[in-house]
């Protein structure tokens, strides 16, 4: 298998450890959280007093040497595999704070790596080949033995590494690493554009709505009651333990739920289409508004990412529309510019050639026409008609990103 035709992939399944092996992974979670927090203080040490000290030269401190040590000794019981990758994942958490700053990582800003807790509700430990092996039962983890897994589907290829995770609602996951080849499905000639709302999570071009399922709202009397009964019980006993689990388990379905949704429609729409054009929205700007709770449950981000990655697997294109383009104020039949209008509109009528529009399928439709103009470097825009619509330097006016209370 090529490197040009591969992508790397995770393959989750669930994990039944057993309560011995349960115990033992507590323990391994504990050590590599230590060996982490110890791998910053020790960063950090030698940041004040001036010193430069090489990532080799802080493993053999934190975990070679640290062993001999009264106060560190068990971390012998452990698997050494997961404590090295706890220092490599520390030094990488720092080289991706230093590139952020620097400007050689694109994106969003990174922060300074924080130290982790034994109060995080997620824990895991990250093992490579030399402290893991798939088996036809499960996986056999160093010094924790051979625990089972749900086998849901095969394994593509040898997985490179694997992670076991514990979820906040105790449940125990595994999640490998693996090359999987790329398989580009037959050429079409048909391609669509997408505009991302919050009462019609997706419209197409071609004028299809997809509902937005609204999966956090639907369980928010249930997580409320839970996060009320958490709230009550006295801290530290069995009983909000058990509250806690409790709250994790309807977190857990909501994000269930999603995902499986969010995938079946990113892989329906790669499927019909040779190529896919969709706006650059502003998520975390947008997540600060009072419709943080709605954003978030419509999960953008998450959706693009998946469109992206099943474009680069079964070779199709997703191409982005940059965010200032107004695709709400023009008429996709004959290009005119009817300005902002507050999302409480729903739909409208074009003042010069008098068409009505539905708002999210027309902007899907000025999308498509402006996606086509990216995609092939263009200098100007074509709307439906084919007519060329040049558009200014101006930026969509900000009432585009809000709302009114009670908007349909």
């Amino acid at each position: 298998m090529s490197q040009t035709n591969r992508m790397m992939l995770r393959y989750r399944y669930r994990a039944y450890p057993t309560p011995v092996q349960a115990q033992m992974l507590a323990r391994t979670f504990g050590c590599a959280r230590v060996v982490f927090n110890d791998v910053l203080r020790t960063r950090e040490q030698a940041h004040v007093a001036g010193e430069k000290i090489s990532d080799n030269e802080i493993q053999r401190l934190v975990v070679t040497s640290a062993k001999t040590t009264p106060e560190r000794a068990w971390l012998a019981d452990v698997s050494a595999v997961a404590l090295v990758q706890a220092c490599r994942d520390a030094h990488q958490a720092y080289r991706n704070f230093f590139n952020s700053i620097s400007g050689k990582r694109k994106g969003r800003k990174v922060g300074h790596p924080r130290f982790r807790s034994k109060k995080d509700s997620r824990q895991s430990i990250r093992l490579t080949r030399s402290g893991f092996g798939a088996t036809a039962r499960g996986v056999r983890v160093t010094k924790v033995g051979d625990m089972k897994l749900k086998w849901s589907r095969s394994l593509p290829s040898i997985p490179s590494s694997v992670t076991i995770i514990q979820e906040p609602d105790g449940r125990y996951y595994a999640s490998f690493v693996v090359a999987v080849e790329t398989t580009p499905l037959p050429v079409c000639a048909k391609d669509v554009g997408l505009d991302l709302g919050i009462e019609t999570l997706i419209a197409t071009s071609d004028g299809a709505l997809i509902a937005n399922p609204r999966y956090l709202q639907s369980r928010q009397r249930r997580l409320a009651n839970a996060q009320r009964s958490f709230s009550r019980k006295q801290k530290g006993s069995s009983n909000r333990e058990k509250a806690r689990i409790r709250g994790a388990v309807q977190h857990r379905k909501v994000r269930e739920a999603r995902a499986d949704y969010l995938h079946k429609q990113a892989l329906r729409l790669i499927r019909e289409n040779q190529a896919v054009y969709i706006e650059d929205l502003a998520v975390s700007g947008l997540a600060r508004t009072r419709l943080a709770r709605s954003v978030h449950d419509a999960s953008w981000s998450i959706f693009v990412g998946l469109l992206q990655e099943k474009a680069t697997r079964y070779g199709r294109s997703v191409v982005k529309v940059g965010r200032h383009f107004p695709s709400s104020q023009l008429c996709s039949a004959c290009g005119h510019r009817d300005g902002p209008k507050p999302l409480s509109v729903r739909s409208w009528t074009c003042a010069q050639c008098g068409i009505s529009h539905h708002r999210d399928i027309n902007a899907a439709r000025n999308i498509l026409v402006e996606g086509r103009r990216v995609a092939a470097g263009q200098a100007e825009t074509i709307n439906a008609r084919g007519e060329n619509v040049r558009l200014g330097s101006r930026r969509a006016v900000l009432v585009e990103a809000g709302t009114l209370r009670g908007a349909a």
